[in-house]
C-alpha cells in the first residue's frame, strides 16, 4: 500500500509543471529547461549554422521539472524528430547520437534552436509546437520523461550569462543577452 502511494507521489512530483514568470525584454533569453549547465560549446557548426553558433547543454536529473519552455519569442521554422541511441544524457555524444527533437525558431536574435534529447532512461519526448506557430518567451514547448538533456543553440553574437555548473530554471533564468537594433 505505502509503496503504491510513494510511486504515485513520485510520478506526481516528476510531472509537475509550476507556473513560471520570466524577465521582460527582447534582449534577454531564458533557459528552455530546468537543470544544470553541463557544457557551453562556442564553436558549434551545423547545416543551420554554417558560420557557427553557441550551444548550451542543460542536463536534467530526475529531480528537475521536465517541461521545456521557449527561450525567446519567435516563429517555428521547422521541427525535426530523429530516432537514435539512448546514451546517458550527460554524455556529450548524446547531443549528436541520441533520439531527439529539433525545433528551430525565427527570432529577433536570428535563428535559435532547441534540441530535446532522450537519455538512457528517458525514452519519450513530447513536443507540442508546430511549424509556423508563433510563440512567446516562456511558452510551454513539451517535455522529456525521466532524466534527459536539452541543448539551446543561439547565434554566436549573443553574450552568454550562464556558465558551466549553473543551476537554471526553464522560463526564468537568463541564459544570454543580445543587443537588438530597434527600428521605429
Amino acid at each position: 500500500m505505502w509503496s503504491m502511494i510513494g510511486l504515485v507521489a513520485f510520478v506526481a512530483y516528476f510531472f509537475r509543471d509550476p507556473k513560471r514568470v520570466g524577465p521582460d525584454g527582447d534582449d534577454l533569453m531564458v533557459a528552455p529547461a530546468d537543470g544544470k549547465v553541463a557544457k557551453i560549446d562556442t564553436a558549434y557548426f551545423s547545416e543551420d549554422y554554417p558560420d557557427g553558433a553557441i550551444c548550451i547543454s542543460i542536463f536534467l536529473s530526475i529531480f528537475n521539472v521536465h517541461v521545456q519552455r521557449i527561450p525567446v519569442a519567435g516563429d517555428v521554422l521547422k521541427k525535426i524528430y530523429n530516432k537514435g541511441k539512448f546514451l546517458a544524457a550527460w554524455n556529450h555524444k548524446a547531443s549528436y547520437d541520441n533520439e531527439q527533437n529539433y525545433v528551430a525558431l525565427d527570432t529577433k536574435w536570428g535563428k535559435v534552436a532547441i534540441k530535446q534529447i532522450a537519455g538512457l532512461i528517458a525514452r519519450r519526448i513530447v513536443c507540442r509546437v508546430k511549424t509556423g506557430q508563433a510563440l512567446q518567451k516562456g511558452d510551454r514547448m513539451g517535455l522529456i520523461r525521466f532524466g534527459s538533456r536539452v541543448d539551446l543553440i543561439i547565434p554566436s553574437s549573443a553574450h552568454i550569462v550562464s556558465k558551466v555548473g549553473d543551476k537554471v530554471k526553464g522560463g526564468e533564468t537568463v541564459m544570454a543577452r543580445a543587443r537588438l537594433e530597434v527600428t521605429e
